[in-house]
């Protein structure tokens, strides 16, 4: 990951960009903290580095993760993009660990199936997914199901939508929550994919999903840019 022409050090860079994507703030809350440890940057500045290099950062993470399990919990949370309420499909294996996450401007078929697409791409074939009651959720799984038949899995994808299995994942989104909250919603569609990015990295590494449990949380978030 490069950092070539910035005009700060990379530590600086990845300690402003974990810190928003970990904790409840603002880019104008994280420029007084930074400025209180003697880095004097703008808001501007800060919000560059976070769009820059979460995707990369999450495209990292999903390389770098630990093993996770073919049994499945998938739902959407939602966010205010521009006024608008967005929704972020996220999956979980059963043991709670990321497996992957899209944010789409609409909750519909073709959101699901892009979103199962994704996921079947970064982690292979489950063999079951857990979803709540919504159609449109059942039927872009039962359209990916579809594609792999016909390209020679078997057997399908066990479907099961039964609520109590899923709690899992919607006890996870309060995390997700809890950091978007202060930061009062999002301004535009692409910033909010990004920074949602970023923010799910950071949620990985709190569920320890590096193997890396001897390091400190910054430095396994240094390490994806290594």
């Amino acid at each position: 990951m490069s950092f070539k022409g910035e005009h700060f050090p990379k530590d600086v860079i990845l300690f402003a960009v974990y810190f928003y994507l970990r904790y409840p703030v603002s880019y104008q809350d994280l420029q007084e903290i930074m400025q209180e440890r003697g880095v004097d940057v703008d808001d501007a500045t800060l919000n560059r580095w976070v769009i820059e290099y979460s995707p990369l950062l999450a495209e990292e993470a999903r390389k770098r993760k630990t093993s996770t399990s073919r049994s499945w919990r998938v739902d959407e949370t939602h966010h205010k993009v521009k006024g608008r309420w967005m929704y972020q499909y996220r999956a979980v294996d059963k043991h709670g660990k990321t497996l992957d996450f899209m944010l789409s401007e609409q909750r519909d078929e073709a959101a699901a199936e892009a979103f199962f697409k994704q996921a079947v791409g970064n982690n292979g074939v489950p063999e079951k997914v857990v979803i709540d009651k919504s159609d449109a959720n059942q039927a872009g799984l039962l359209n990916v199901d579809l594609i792999l038949f016909f390209l020679g899995f078997w057997p399908l994808i066990e479907i099961l939508q039964v609520k109590y299995l899923n709690n899992i994942i919607e006890q996870d989104h309060r995390f997700i929550k809890k950091i978007t909250r202060p930061k009062k919603g999002f301004k535009a569609f692409h910033s909010a994919s990004v920074d949602l990015q970023g923010i799910e990295v950071a949620h990985m590494i709190r569920k320890r999903q590096f193997g890396q449990t001897d390091l400190p949380p910054f430095q396994q978030f240094a390490t994806l840019a290594a």
